[in-house]
């Protein structure tokens, strides 16, 4: 059967395709836009009809409000899992409505092939080429192990998602069945940049040489990096996520990843999100490889990189070097991701520097993200035996190979003025000042 007809034979509404799902079933998708939202949509109607139970769906870092992370009425019903916490699925976890899988990010193909069989998978994927291939478009973290796994294999064509030339692809032969669901895009709106996200910018842009290859996560300050390094030469790319600020890089010549020692000539990312203006970017782009998380986010595949720099976000950290990103005490806000194995990653490469950045205080300064022990609760992530450099808009504290000692006297002086009387104090009190 030629491959036009086989998609009309397969086509059918999300309606249809979510009756076919049967209670007590285990889905799955991958990252952000490879999520199905006209499928998802349609199976949490059925459920709330009353005619699905025992559903469970496994997502990561969620960008469409889901019903079954946002709408109480769905508990039981459809159950979402996440393997890192967007938005809605942080405050489901939190809510007792959702559940979360502690992972790093790249152990998540492993996991699956290992500890999951689903009884379909769904991905939102670009139209069909001539040839019979699906774009994987801007995500191919796991999908190809979910698909392994996986007793049926569906897809959502959207054709809005940009077809990604080197990236993950679908075959028509390999899908059960397929829906149209046409929509917009997600997109994060731009970040405000502020003095302290601009300071922190320019104290790690002053460290990165020309030739490094970098990492940026999201958010003001990754943004403030990448408008301080505007002025730098053939840097590389090789990051988890391709944000905006990596599109202003290439577009202006400070990125041309001519000096990486792997896939010279092209930025590698395991998933893409952000504005409009990265899915036109990514679409028909040789430049981007979009390639599967178990290795894009090896430390041992990220170090193969001379002058690897990986900068990274955290909520707070303590007098020893402990990193957490992943709570507020006991509250759920996000899963590990890469940042571990991105610190490994970057400190395991020849010449190269991690950093953990973030604004020294939260709740309009009135508390301090250096503090003498963790919140009780609160998750670590990066270990203090891992982490490279800590900075804040108050200066920059090497902490690899240092003592409890220097490490304290370190983080101290770049923690707010307000709160240094009191970080000495406790420090002195433990016995690590010395």
């Amino acid at each position: 059967m030629d491959i036009v007809s086989l998609y009309a034979q397969k086509r059918v509404s999300p309606q249809e395709l979510a009756s076919r799902v049967e209670n007590g079933w285990r889905l799955g998708t991958d990252a952000a836009l490879a999520a199905p939202p006209g499928f998802f949509a349609a199976l949490s109607e059925r459920a709330r009809q009353g005619a699905l139970t025992g559903v469970t769906v496994q997502t990561l870092l969620d960008v469409y409000p889901f019903d079954f992370y946002v709408d109480e009425t769905l508990k039981g019903k459809v159950t979402g899992v996440s393997w890192f916490s967007g938005g809605f699925a942080r405050k489901a976890v939190n809510a007792g409505l959702a559940d979360f899988i502690p992972n790093y990010y790249r152990d998540t193909p492993s996991h699956i092939l290992r500890s999951y069989d689903y009884d379909a998978v769904c991905f939102s994927v670009s139209p069909m080429d001539r040839h019979g291939y699906f774009s994987l478009s801007t995500t191919c973290s796991y999908t190809p192990a979910m698909i392994q796994k996986a007793r049926r294999v569906f897809v959502e064509v959207n054709r809005r998602q940009p077809r990604a030339l080197c990236g993950g692809q679908i075959h028509i032969s390999q899908v059960d069945a397929l829906t149209e669901f046409d929509c917009e895009l997600p997109t994060l709106p731009p970040t405000k940049q502020d003095e302290v996200s601009l300071t922190i910018g320019g104290l790690i842009a002053e460290r990165i040489d020309d030739g490094s290859c970098i990492q940026l996560g999201i958010g003001a300050i990754p943004d403030a990096v990448g408008a301080a390094l505007k002025d730098k030469h053939d840097l590389g790319i090789h990051t988890e996520m391709f944000t905006d600020s990596m599109v202003e890089l290439i577009e202006c010549g400070a990125v041309n990843n001519s000096r990486k020692q792997i896939h010279r000539g092209q930025s590698v990312t395991t998933f893409a999100f952000g504005s409009q203006r990265i899915y036109d970017f990514i679409d028909d782009n040789p430049g981007i490889a979009i390639m599967p998380v178990d290795y894009v986010n090896d430390p041992n595949v990220i170090c193969k990189n001379d002058n690897m720099i990986s900068i990274n976000a955290a909520l707070e950290v303590d007098l020893m070097g402990q990193v957490c990103a992943e709570s507020v005490g006991t509250r759920h806000i996000s899963g590990t991701g890469g940042q571990v194995d991105y610190v490994r990653g970057a400190c395991q490469s020849k010449g190269g520097k991690s950093f953990i950045a973030f604004s020294s205080t939260a709740k309009n300064g009135t508390i301090s993200k250096v503090k003498p022990i963790l919140t009780p609760g609160a998750v670590v992530t990066t270990s203090k035996n891992d982490v490279d450099y800590i900075v804040t808009e108050y200066g920059v504290a090497h902490l690899r190979g240092e003592t409890l000692s220097s490490r304290a006297r370190q983080l101290i002086a770049i923690a707010h003025p307000d709160f240094r009387d009191e970080l000495r104090f406790e420090a002195k009190k433990r016995g690590i000042l010395i």
